[in-house]
């Protein structure tokens, strides 16, 4: 195996690799000519990921894996699913999308997981983690129920392994004796290191120096590990008596054909053991433990720091900001304002209690998990089993916060509902991601949150405009005794400055921005307050226009600008003035302003979030105004902006914003639209 130290800037010589255009490809090639393909492949993808960005370190460690797999599978007609799909780029280099690699993450690019859509050989769309036992189980069944004798495998993680899904299919694959081959790869790894009774399970399997080979006609045999030397067996060690026999394990305990560990980088090995196993009938696992970013020696190293990269272009740009030495401005992303509110909290309430499902880093929980050890949670990726755990010790005299990114707290959704918001337990929710996500695309994206969470009661929802807004309704929903959530974007905010000490904001209290008065009509400065909204300037001519926007989080930025530009368009006439607000919350929403509204004779009502429109903010405005406001008449015009009923492609966040109409230029052409004819 070749290594390498550093990424090529331009594409590599892959003279074999160039010859496979799908998986039928590789038949014809003996193993010497395998083990070539295998350092072209890796090479291919250190450039193609340089390119693009995106998922590293897993892509690497499965190169040889995925090489053995599409060799001995007769995909498409077998079956192949991968898990989470981080690990899924080598897959899609040889099936047929080699030359698009590099467009990975970028608008009308290749997705960065397996998606149905994108090819006949992605037999299953993944991107969030442990659900590829449970799909290659139904194929499997389905296969079954037609008479078909094509084969099913799917490969995952140990990391993925800890979520209850996963478990679950194993439990009813061997009720189903389903023919069906696992392949469980282990590299004590998810994004961050793997934890928990089942990663140390793992380990003591690898670390007794023994394996449970096949045999030529599929028998289990225990034989010493050949690549680990006797003096490196755990053997040695007074606590041998507390390791497993590697055949009596847990996969072995509830019925499944266990195999290995077995070295996943030796080409060879692989295609030998997994050869025999798909021949074996039943629910069969085949234990291979890689190493995440091999061949890439930084990527070795530093595992976590190479789970995803930038695009080369892009670190060398932010190389050349440094070495210019000009004064930059410095934003912390939303995540480091989590981190530096649960450290800050923690400091003068040492009942904070900080809850993870395998997002330490993402979620900006490092600092604190290692100031505050003995407060700090992580879960492994369990995002129900994190929920209930909150609730449990809420029941208790501690304060939990499950830290969680939007995408995944949908699994967690029974749980919010029944553990938590029925019994009123004070639980807060830090939930990450909220809208958009960019390049990660539609199987990240946080759209649904308001909509599914808006109708649970008891719980409260935020939504800060910036990073000092997220800090304080943080504390504010902290303080709160029950259960409440904010929610809050990925990436950067526009810089705000963080108060300090935190303050508890009024809930449910919505706060007005600006009040922008129309050039064309009379208004003096007298006539704005930042407090109040103005009734003076209405008329009884009744084709003035008055027009209130109501913006959730990051909107607030995006109504402010378009509403300065409306109100200087010289080919509207009729609006008198514009008031942006920031409506803070969600739920509950700030009933007295919504009231004032109407009263104050705003003929245009508009709400502006970064979530799907069914369900979401708007709707929930749309709700109180029509069952709480009598004056709501055919002259009280109302319009939500949001995400309309649709799956949002992979791209930037801004390309996202942009097609959505969510940007400023789209928001203020919706609005424009309400006032001049077309």
């Amino acid at each position: 195996m070749r290594l390498f130290s550093q990424i090529p800037s331009s594409r590599p010589i892959t003279p074999l690799l160039d010859t496979i255009d799908s998986p039928a490809d590789l038949k014809p090639l003996t193993q010497e000519q395998l083990l070539t393909l295998a350092d072209e492949l890796r090479e291919y993808l250190l450039y193609s990921a340089g390119q693009s960005g995106g998922h590293f370190g897993a892509n690497l460690g499965v190169v040889e894996l995925t090489l053995a797999l599409h060799y001995l599978l007769d995909t498409p007609k077998d079956k192949l699913v991968w898990d989470v799909g981080h690990q899924a780029y080598a897959h899609k280099a040889l099936t047929g999308r080699r030359d698009r690699l590099a467009t990975i993450r970028a608008k009308n690019g290749l997705t960065a997981f397996p998606e149905r859509q994108e090819s006949e050989y992605d037999t299953f769309g993944v991107g969030h983690s442990s659900t590829s036992i449970s799909a290659a189980l139904g194929m499997s069944l389905a296969l079954r129920h037609l008479k078909s004798d094509a084969k099913v495998a799917c490969v995952i993680g140990d990391g993925a392994m800890t979520g209850g899904m996963a478990f679950e299919a194993l439990n009813d694959a061997v009720q189903q004796d389903a023919d069906l081959l696992v392949v469980l790869n282990d590299n004590d790894m998810s994004i961050s290191c793997s934890i928990g009774g089942f990663s140390r399970h793992l380990a003591l399997l690898w670390e007794s120096g023994f394996q449970v080979d096949i045999t030529a006609s599929g028998k289990p045999k225990v034989i010493h590990r050949p690549e680990m030397p006797m003096s490196e067996r755990r053997a040695r060690h007074s606590a041998l008596r507390d390791i497993p026999k590697v055949a009596d394990n847990l996969f072995k305990a509830i019925g499944f054909n266990y195999f290995g560990p077995f070295d996943g980088h030796d080409l060879p090995e692989l295609l030998r053991v997994l050869e025999r196993a798909k021949k074996v009938p039943g629910p069969v696992l085949v234990h291979v433990y890689t190493t995440k970013g091999k061949g890439f020696i930084p990527a070795e190293g530093d595992p976590v720091k190479y789970h995803a990269i930038s695009k080369i272009l892009q670190q060398a740009e932010a190389e050349q900001t440094i070495d210019a030495n000009k004064p930059r401005l410095t934003k912390k992303k939303y995540s480091q304002v989590f981190g530096d509110f649960l450290c800050d909290k923690a400091a003068v309430d040492n009942r904070l209690i900080a809850i993870t499902p395998a997002m330490e880093e993402g979620s900006g929980m490092t600092e604190f998990a290692q100031k505050y050890p003995e407060q700090f949670f992580d879960v492994a990726i369990a995002e129900q089993h994190a929920v209930t755990l909150a609730a449990g010790m809420a029941t208790l005299d501690v304060k939990p916060i499950v830290a969680i990114y939007s995408t995944f707290l949908q699994r967690g959704y029974d749980q919010l509902i029944h553990d938590v918001a029925l019994q009123n337990l004070d639980v807060t929710f830090g939930i990450d991601r909220a809208g958009l996500v960019g390049e990660d695309g539609a199987t990240h994206a946080g759209v649904f949150d308001l909509a599914y969470m808006r109708c649970v009661p008891n719980l409260l929802i935020a939504t800060p405009k910036d990073e000092n807004e997220c800090y304080q309704l943080l504390n504010t929903c902290y303080e709160y005794k029950g259960p409440a959530a904010v929610r809050y974007p990925r990436g950067t905010g526009p810089g705000a400055q963080i108060a300090k000490p935190a303050q508890s904001y009024p809930l449910g209290k919505a706060v007005i921005e600006a009040v922008y008065p129309s050039k064309h009509m009379q208004h003096t400065a007298d006539n704005i307050s930042n407090n109040n909204i103005s009734n003076n300037h209405i008329s009884n001519n009744h084709d003035i226009s008055k027009l209130a926007l109501l913006a959730f989080g990051p909107m607030v930025a995006t109504a402010d600008a378009a509403a300065k530009t409306l109100i200087n368009d010289d080919t509207i006439k009729t609006l008198s003035e514009i008031s942006v607000i920031n409506m803070r919350w969600v739920k509950p929403l700030d009933a007295d302003l919504l009231d004032g509204l109407i009263e104050k004779g705003y003929t245009h009502i508009v709400t502006l979030e970064e979530h799907s429109v069914m369900g979401g903010a708007g709707s929930a405005v749309n709700e109180y105004l029509l069952n709480h406001t009598d004056s709501v008449n055919d002259k009280v015009h109302i319009k939500n902006i949001g995400i309309a009923d649709s799956f949002i492609a992979h791209g930037s966040h801004d390309e996202q914003l942009a097609d959505c109409g969510l940007d400023v230029a789209g928001v203020t052409s919706q609005l424009r639209s309400l006032f001049v004819a077309k």
